[in-house]
Formats: structure tokens, C-alpha cells, sequence
């Protein structure tokens, strides 16, 4: 591998790729689930086709412009789990003339505005709050929730679909008994909300998705539809949550050494906040840890080198806190392996993703 980048490049393990899916996929089934993953982790045409290879056919996306990018595709059935957009109207009448498109809404505004300007039909999902205070309608309130379910009833392009949450929360836990609380909570509150307002016109789903309950729970009775995304690739966000170990990390960002510093251990790589993003997690010295250290090998790398951390980043220049081992062992000219704390972010920096032998792996910047 060493041969083949001559600068920050973002490597993708396409065997744990691949098995991660298999995994999720068939946790999907185990439940009785939609499998309707996220694809804004990966947002890549090429990858997108590994899930299509396993029987995937319903994805979500978080914008227009990832739904339109995934509709040159072949893909036919997307929600787009953002609020709409009242400005990219165009873009919706565009994408739902073309597609089976869901929209995500939360207030009485939205639902006119969609009653005065849609021409074609398309699904709609009301945003529950369960506790992240991100977005979306609390699920208590159901003084506007049965105000926007009648609203929806009486617009002719739109079909009520069901309620969709995001239990962002997950991710500010600090064990798998927090996120079991967190997802549990959500989902009796959710098949509540469902049972109250299910009838035999209008059969209604729950659909979640975030990646550390989807990865870390057994039970998900009460939903109907899991949407996680992140688990593609997971990250040290997602093997410090327990929702995967260092094994199930699928991408890395090869990085070449250009300068050590002997007086402070340190090695600088080319490999900055604009290659990895600015994402950092707190070490219980309560330094800021911006990736981890591994080794590359042929067809893969190690589990992060013990001591060594991405210490600090600014926008091209990465600086390695190394051990004497690392210091005195890694060369200039040589590239060294980080894993992303968050690989959303980092992904989305990438103008191409790749595989072990340097051949490059679609995505929407590649285009």
C-alpha cells in the first residue's frame, strides 16, 4: 500500500464492509423489519450496490440532492429524514415524478405549503421528538400530532406513512444499559403513539434508526422499520458507545509522515482538519483525541497502536503524540493509518474513496 497514495487517502475495507451489512441485514430479518438504511455514511453509488446485492430496495437519504444522486441509480423507494425544505419544491416535484419519495414533516406550515404547490403524490412521516430535542414533534403532544394527521388526511398528494424518530441521544451515553434505557423508552413510547392513532384505513409504521441501538439491541418490538447508517463504516464514536469493536471499522485514512520531532515525540502526517474532519473524542486525561494510530498492511491494518493518538489537527497538518516504539520505527515518506472518530464526516471530505489496490471507489463526489 505504501506504493500506491501520495497523499491523505480514504481506504475502505470492502470484506468488513460488506459484513457489516450482512450483519445489520440480517438483524433486520431476525425482527421482522424493514431494512431501510442510511445512506449518507457511505453516499457512494458503488456501495450502495453491496446492499442491492443482499435485497436491499428502500434506502434513506438526508437531502434532495442525495435522493436525486441515488435515483441515477436504479434506487426507487428513498425518505429523505430532514425536514422539507419549502425552497426545493422543485426538487421534490422533480424526484416524486420519477420515484416513491417520503418526506419527513413536523408542523401545519409544511402541510399546506405541500396542500398548495406539489403535483404528484408522495409519502409523508411525522418527525417524533423522543428525546434528542434535535427536531421533530415531541411524542407527547399529541395535540399537534392529531392536528398534522388531519391535515394530511385532507391533502390530496399526501399519504400519511407513519412516525419516524432518531434516537440521537444514544450517542451521549456512556454504557450499553444507557442506550438500552434510551432506545426501550422510545420504542413504548412510539408504539403508544402508533396504537392510538392505527386503524384499519390508515395502517401506520414506526421507524427508527440509530446505529448504536440498531448494533446493540435484541428487542425492537414496537418498531416496524430500522434505518441505520453509520454502521457501514462505523468509527471510535461507535467502538467507544460498545456498538462495534476495532475489527468492525471498514475505512481508514492512509496518511504520508512528512516530519518527526524527537524533542516531543511527535510525527506530523499530511492529514488535516479538511481530510478527516475537526470530530474529536475526550480521552480520560481529558485531551482531545482526533483519530486513531494504526499500522497499513497490504490488505488491511492493526488494532490501533497502544499509546499513539491523533493529538491535534489544524487544516492540512496532523500531529501524532507517538510512543518511542512508533517514533523510532516509522520513516519519513511513509504512510501511516487513522481511524475517524466520526467517518460520516470524514467520508463526506473525500473526493474518492479506495480499495486496497488503489482503484477507486465511487462516490457522489466522484461524479
Amino acid at each position: 500500500m505504501q506504493q500506491l497514495f501520495s497523499k491523505p487517502s480514504f481506504i475502505v475495507d470492502e470484506n468488513k464492509c460488506r459484513r457489516n451489512i450482512a450483519t445489520m441485514i440480517a438483524k433486520a430479518k431476525k425482527h421482522h423489519l424493514i431494512f431501510r438504511p442510511h445512506f449518507k455514511t457511505h453516499h457512494s453509488n458503488e456501495i450502495g450496490r453491496w446492499f442491492r446485492e443482499m435485497g436491499t430496495n428502500k434506502i434513506t437519504v438526508s437531502s434532495l440532492d442525495m435522493a436525486r444522486y441515488f435515483a441515477s441509480d436504479g434506487w426507487d423507494d428513498i425518505t429523505v429524514a430532514f425536514p422539507v425544505n419549502w425552497l426545493e419544491i422543485d426538487k421534490i416535484n422533480e424526484l416524486s415524478s420519477k420515484i416513491n419519495l417520503n418526506l419527513l414533516i413536523e408542523s401545519i406550515g409544511t402541510v399546506n405549503f405541500l396542500k398548495q404547490n406539489l403535483k404528484n403524490n408522495v409519502g409523508v412521516f411525522i418527525k417524533i421528538d423522543t428525546g434528542y430535542h434535535r427536531t421533530g414533534v415531541s411524542v407527547d403532544n399529541t395535540t399537534i400530532i392529531s392536528a398534522l394527521i388531519n391535515e394530511i388526511k385532507n391533502a390530496s398528494h399526501l399519504k400519511l406513512k407513519g412516525f419516524l424518530a432518531h434516537n440521537g441521544h444514544t450517542y451521549k451515553t456512556n454504557s450499553i444499559k444507557e442506550i438500552e434505557e434510551i432506545h426501550l423508552g422510545s420504542l413504548r413510547k412510539l408504539s403508544k403513539l402508533k396504537a392510538q392513532y392505527q386503524d384499519q384505513e390508515t395502517p401506520l409504521i414506526v421507524s427508527i434508526g440509530d446505529t448504536p441501538g440498531a448494533s446493540t439491541m435484541d428487542n425492537f418490538e414496537g418498531a416496524d422499520e430500522l434505518r441505520p447508517g453509520n454502521f457501514v463504516f462505523y468509527d471510535l464514536v461507535q467502538q467507544q458507545l460498545g456498538s462495534c469493536g476495532f475489527k468492525d471499522i471498514s475505512v481508514s485514512m492512509a496518511c504520508p509522515v512528512v516530519a518527526k520531532h524527537p524533542d516531543r515525540n511527535t510525527i506530523i502526517i499530511y492529514g488535516g482538519g479538511v481530510h478527516l474532519s475537526k470530530e474529536s473524542l475526550k480521552m480520560p486525561n481529558g485531551e482531545q483525541l482526533f483519530g486513531k494510530v494504526v499500522r497499513l498492511k497490504e490488505k488491511g491494518w492493526t488494532d490501533p497502536i497502544p499509546d499513539c493518538y491523533l493529538s491535534s489537527i489544524s487544516q492540512e497538518h496532523g500531529v501524532i503524540t507517538a510512543s518511542d516504539s512508533l517514533f523510532n520505527s516509522l520513516n519519513m515518506g511513509e504512510l501511516i493509518g487513522i481511524l475517524p472518530v466520526h467517518s460520516c464526516m470524514t467520508a463526506d471530505l473525500q473526493n474518492a474513496y479506495f480499495n486496497f489496490e488503489g482503484i477507486k471507489i465511487q462516490n457522489h463526489r466522484s461524479c
